[in-house]
């Protein structure tokens, strides 16, 4: 995906994290566009794929311009959600802001995800299968 200065997003970030419960458990959050304004409050999502329980596709726009993507994948007894981020700050950025908000963006991915995971398997033991949805 280029940005729309025709060059490649300088903000690349890809993230996995497992929750033990179904994709369509994890579907929902991510399809409530309140949800995104929670974790995303800075940037303004649009849908451009929407493939239900394997998850969204959105272009960003707002603090950063690119896109944005949300798979899950049914692995095991649970969901392996993989995180994508591809875009470039809307402004200009010195070389070590850019490095600050890669890193920001990437704690920020996996804090979602983190919380999920603390949300959703409720306190699941380990070798408990997980509830349905």
């Amino acid at each position: 995906m280029s940005t729309l200065n025709g060059a490649p997003p300088s903000i690349d970030i890809v993230d996995e994290t497992f929750l033990a419960v179904p994709p369509g458990t994890v579907a929902a959050v991510f399809a409530d566009p309140a949800a995104w304004r929670r974790y995303w409050p800075d940037l303004v999502l649009e849908v451009y794929t929407d493939r239900g329980e394997e998850g969204l596709r959105w272009t960003v726009r707002g603090a950063l311009v690119g896109t944005m993507e949300v798979w899950l994948e049914r692995t095991l007894d649970g969901t392996l959600l993989h995180y994508f981020l591809r875009a470039s700050p809307a402004g200009e950025m010195s070389p070590r802001q850019l490095r600050r908000e890669f890193d920001r963006r990437a704690r920020a991915a996996k804090a979602v995800a983190l919380g999920l995971k603390e949300i959703l398997e409720d306190g699941r033991e380990p070798g408990i299968p997980p509830r349905t949805s």
